[in-house]
Protein backbone atom coordinates (compact mmCIF):
# COMPACT_ATOMS: atom_id res chain seq x y z
CA UNK A 1 0.00 0.00 0.00
CA UNK A 2 1.29 3.12 -0.80
CA UNK A 3 1.50 6.31 1.40
CA UNK A 4 0.08 8.34 -0.98
CA UNK A 5 -3.06 6.38 -0.26
CA UNK A 6 -3.29 8.28 3.46
CA UNK A 7 -1.84 11.14 2.47
CA UNK A 8 -3.26 14.62 3.87
CA UNK A 9 -1.33 17.18 1.32
CA UNK A 10 0.48 20.23 2.71
CA UNK A 11 -2.47 22.59 1.59
CA UNK A 12 -4.53 20.67 3.28
CA UNK A 13 -2.87 20.70 7.10
CA UNK A 14 -1.70 23.45 9.56
CA UNK A 15 1.68 23.72 10.15
CA UNK A 16 4.11 26.68 11.34
CA UNK A 17 7.04 28.30 9.98
CA UNK A 18 10.30 27.64 12.17
CA UNK A 19 10.88 31.16 12.52
CA UNK A 20 7.52 32.24 14.40
CA UNK A 21 6.98 33.49 18.02
CA UNK A 22 5.64 31.06 20.91
CA UNK A 23 2.90 33.12 20.61
CA UNK A 24 2.04 32.66 16.97
CA UNK A 25 2.75 28.98 17.25
CA UNK A 26 0.03 28.53 20.09
CA UNK A 27 -2.43 31.08 18.79
CA UNK A 28 -2.43 28.42 15.22
CA UNK A 29 -2.30 25.26 17.63
CA UNK A 30 -5.59 26.69 19.37
CA UNK A 31 -7.56 27.95 16.30
CA UNK A 32 -7.14 24.62 14.70
CA UNK A 33 -7.53 22.45 18.09
CA UNK A 34 -4.15 20.56 17.64
CA UNK A 35 -2.36 19.26 20.08
CA UNK A 36 0.99 18.55 17.93
CA UNK A 37 1.77 20.60 14.85
CA UNK A 38 4.67 20.32 12.34
CA UNK A 39 6.92 22.91 11.51
CA UNK A 40 8.70 23.65 8.19
CA UNK A 41 11.17 26.13 7.02
CA UNK A 42 10.73 29.02 4.52
CA UNK A 43 12.22 26.64 1.79
CA UNK A 44 9.72 24.11 2.94
CA UNK A 45 11.37 21.08 4.77
CA UNK A 46 10.12 19.51 7.41
CA UNK A 47 12.48 20.75 10.42
CA UNK A 48 10.34 18.91 13.63
CA UNK A 49 7.33 18.59 15.41
CA UNK A 50 5.94 20.98 18.59
CA UNK A 51 3.21 19.96 21.11
CA UNK A 52 1.04 21.48 23.42
CA UNK A 53 4.15 19.72 26.15
CA UNK A 54 6.41 21.28 24.98
CA UNK A 55 5.14 24.84 25.49
CA UNK A 56 3.62 24.01 28.87
CA UNK A 57 7.56 22.37 30.23
CA UNK A 58 9.13 25.14 27.70
CA UNK A 59 7.38 28.13 29.13
CA UNK A 60 7.54 26.99 32.39
CA UNK A 61 11.36 26.71 32.06
CA UNK A 62 11.80 30.01 31.06
CA UNK A 63 9.61 31.13 33.28
CA UNK A 64 7.63 33.04 30.41
CA UNK A 65 3.98 32.89 30.89
CA UNK A 66 2.16 35.86 30.09
CA UNK A 67 1.15 36.78 26.07
CA UNK A 68 3.49 39.54 26.07
CA UNK A 69 6.36 37.66 26.86
CA UNK A 70 5.72 34.57 24.23
CA UNK A 71 5.70 37.54 21.34
CA UNK A 72 9.62 38.19 21.98
CA UNK A 73 9.72 34.40 22.30
CA UNK A 74 11.04 32.77 19.11
CA UNK A 75 9.76 29.14 18.63
CA UNK A 76 13.31 27.76 17.80
CA UNK A 77 14.09 28.54 21.51
CA UNK A 78 11.42 26.28 22.69
CA UNK A 79 13.55 22.93 23.71
CA UNK A 80 11.31 20.10 21.82
CA UNK A 81 11.05 17.44 23.84
CA UNK A 82 10.38 14.55 20.48
CA UNK A 83 9.49 15.70 16.98
CA UNK A 84 7.87 13.11 14.91
CA UNK A 85 9.80 11.25 13.01
CA UNK A 86 9.28 11.40 8.91
CA UNK A 87 8.86 8.86 6.43
CA UNK A 88 9.27 9.52 2.80
CA UNK A 89 7.31 8.60 -0.12
CA UNK A 90 8.38 4.91 -0.38
CA UNK A 91 7.30 3.96 2.91
CA UNK A 92 4.70 1.33 3.47
CA UNK A 93 2.09 0.94 5.52
CA UNK A 94 4.18 -1.66 8.17
CA UNK A 95 6.78 1.54 8.76
CA UNK A 96 3.25 4.49 9.52
CA UNK A 97 1.84 1.81 11.72
CA UNK A 98 5.04 1.37 13.57
CA UNK A 99 5.66 5.34 13.89
CA UNK A 100 1.41 5.78 14.59
CA UNK A 101 1.65 4.07 17.24
CA UNK A 102 4.54 6.64 19.19
CA UNK A 103 3.12 10.04 17.27
CA UNK A 104 -0.63 11.40 16.51
CA UNK A 105 0.64 11.76 12.67
CA UNK A 106 3.56 10.54 10.73
CA UNK A 107 4.97 13.82 8.03
CA UNK A 108 5.92 12.77 4.82
CA UNK A 109 8.72 14.40 3.03
CA UNK A 110 10.67 14.06 -0.27
CA UNK A 111 13.50 12.79 -1.44
CA UNK A 112 15.11 16.65 -0.80
CA UNK A 113 13.07 16.45 3.42
CA UNK A 114 10.52 19.09 2.08
CA UNK A 115 7.20 18.63 3.61
CA UNK A 116 4.74 17.06 1.48
CA UNK A 117 2.11 15.77 4.24
CA UNK A 118 1.09 13.91 6.62
CA UNK A 119 -0.61 10.70 7.48
CA UNK A 120 -2.33 10.39 10.40
CA UNK A 121 -3.31 7.74 12.72
CA UNK A 122 -6.64 7.90 12.47
CA UNK A 123 -6.66 7.19 8.69
CA UNK A 124 -4.34 4.43 9.44
CA UNK A 125 -6.60 3.21 11.74
CA UNK A 126 -9.49 3.24 9.55
CA UNK A 127 -7.64 1.43 7.30
CA UNK A 128 -6.94 -1.46 9.50
CA UNK A 129 -10.33 -1.54 10.59
CA UNK A 130 -12.20 -2.21 7.28
CA UNK A 131 -9.44 -4.65 6.54
CA UNK A 132 -9.58 -6.87 10.06
CA UNK A 133 -13.48 -6.31 10.18
CA UNK A 134 -15.57 -5.32 7.06
CA UNK A 135 -13.14 -7.42 4.43
CA UNK A 136 -12.80 -10.43 6.85
CA UNK A 137 -14.65 -13.49 5.93
CA UNK A 138 -17.79 -13.75 8.66
CA UNK A 139 -18.50 -16.15 10.82
CA UNK A 140 -21.12 -18.61 9.68
CA UNK A 141 -24.11 -17.92 11.67
CA UNK A 142 -26.21 -20.91 13.46
CA UNK A 143 -29.35 -22.41 11.51
CA UNK A 144 -32.30 -20.80 12.84
CA UNK A 145 -34.20 -23.49 15.09
CA UNK A 146 -37.67 -24.46 15.72
CA UNK A 147 -39.04 -25.10 19.11
CA UNK A 148 -39.67 -28.68 17.97
CA UNK A 149 -36.16 -29.60 16.81
CA UNK A 150 -35.30 -27.72 20.32
CA UNK A 151 -37.34 -30.31 22.54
Amino acid sequence: MNVLFFLTPKENVAYIYSDVTVRQALEKMKYYHYTAIPIIDREGHYVGTVTEGDFLWGLLEQECLTWKEAEGKQLSALPRLRDNQSVSLDADIEDLLQLAMQQNFVPVVDAHNIFIGIVTRKDILQYFSVQTFVNAPQPELPKERTMLQIV
